[in-house]
């Protein structure tokens, strides 16, 4: 047995990257449990494993005491001494007990350790391989599907496409190649387990990313993506070159960058517009192919009123509101899309309506502009009635600089003050 091992552990040193040690580790403390389970005691047992004959050997370990109680666990003095005269009490002394048939036993544990290790070092392994895949695209084959997955062969492992991370309508069947996204890697007990996605927005672009060379060297940035999976996507790209045109990089020569992305995502439309820091710019790129004529920002809400030409309002909104929501969700914004006639009849029922209130407004101001003047002729009535002698030395300085009358209607006042003292008389 003892040469077996040795090459199993060097087998499994080179072929599957476990140390030796650590096969070694698992394998003495394996026995120590067979020896209990076979033995009925190991409380007291140590097993050692001579790396350099592959031999098994186990040891009783007793302490040294004066009066012995229990011959498994202590040895006396006196017996101590006659091994070894340095021995002292408290002292603990190792005897060789391996049994004689504990090589039947030794090869059975060893055997179970070593496959349990192999299955613990090939997990360790696929994962520690897949976990750099996480938020990354790969491409695997379709093998089956239930009620729950459909299960994707990686090379190494199964993994499993759930129906919320299905593109929907898409047929997948045994052998497909496709290209799917790895949203995230578990080290479970049953082994790593991979959980990947055909509709998640990041999948647009990694595969934008392999098609599109300017883009993955940086040069070519995707800002925001929003993606409706199997139906239509927009992505807003931007070039930290001026000498290059991001959206026409991205569709490449006569739309073969775009289409081989289509195409793989089984005719998926897609809508690449140029990001802008200006919002109202880029908003009018979101609604692409639509044109748009204004737009006005509500910041406290986070919303915009987007005016576009009567024929375009259709076209803007788009087939079941898609477009005007992907715009949406691409700029961040809350978007009202209005026709240019809309806005118009918006602005003169607004016009009208503030109109209304100025009237109110005048209305009211000249109702206590009245009062006020009133007010103000009766008080100098009073005072001309009590200071006939000085009538022509009235002055209302206070009430012209309050802005309650003017020059001209003070005159006025004046005179009609002095035509009433006159009339009494």
């Amino acid at each position: 047995m003892s040469k077996e091992m040795l090459n199993a552990l060097e087998t499994l040193e080179q072929e599957k990257g476990i140390a030796k040690e650590i096969v070694i580790d698992a394998l003495e403390a394996a026995l120590v449990s067979a020896y209990k389970k076979n033995y009925g005691q190991a409380q007291n047992v140590e097993v050692e494993f001579d790396i350099k004959k592959g031999d098994i050997l186990v040891f009783a370990v007793k302490e040294v005491v004066d009066v012995v109680f229990d011959s498994r666990l202590e040895v006396s003095l006196e017996d101590a001494l006659d091994i070894n005269n340095a021995y002292e009490l408290g002292d603990t002394i190792r005897f060789k007990t391996t049994p004689k048939d504990f090589g039947r036993i030794a090869a059975q544990t060893a055997k179970q350790v070593i496959m349990q290790r192999v299955r613990e070092a090939e997990r360790s392994i696929i994962y520690n391989e897949f976990i750099t895949y996480e938020n990354d695209i790969m491409q695997g084959i379709v093998e089956r599907q239930d009620h729950r997955y459909i299960y994707v062969n990686l090379g190494k492992i199964e993994a499993v496409l759930s129906k919320q991370e299905q593109i929907p309508n898409e047929v997948y069947k045994p052998h497909d190649r496709i290209k799917v996204y790895v949203t995230k890697v578990e080290n479970t007990s049953k082994g790593p387990q991979i959980f990947v996605s055909r509709s998640h927005p990041d999948l647009l672009k990694r595969l934008f990313e392999q098609e599109v060379p300017e883009i993955y060297d940086g040069i070519v940035e995707i800002k925001s993506i929003a993606r409706e999976a199997g139906d239509r996507a927009k992505v807003a790209v931007m070039s930290r070159d001026e000498n290059i045109d991001p959206v026409g990089t991205c569709v490449g020569p006569k739309g073969q960058r775009v289409q081989a992305i289509v195409n793989e995502l089984k005719g998926e439309n897609m809508d690449i517009v140029e990001w802008s820091a200006d919002p109202a710019t880029f908003i009018a790129n979101a609604l692409n192919p639509a044109q748009v004529v204004d737009v006005t920002f509500n910041e406290r809400e986070g919303s915009c009123v987007v005016v576009v030409p009567d024929f375009q309002l259709s076209l803007a909104i788009g087939k079941r509101g898609q477009n005007a929501r992907l715009a949406a969700k691409l700029t961040g914004f809350k978007i009202d899309i209005k026709s240019e006639s809309d806005m118009q009849d918006s602005l003169v029922v607004e016009k009208e309506a503030g109109l209304e209130r100025t009237k109110d407004y005048v209305s009211a101001i000249e109702e206590t502009m009245s009062a006020e003047q009133e007010n103000t002729l009766t008080e100098v009535i009073e005072t001309v009635e009590d200071q006939e002698d000085f009538t022509n030395e009235i002055e209302i300085d206070d009430e012209v600089e309050e802005g309650i009358l003017d020059s001209e209607e003070a005159e006025e006042m004046i005179e009609l003050a002095e035509d009433e003292a006159e009339h009494k008389e």
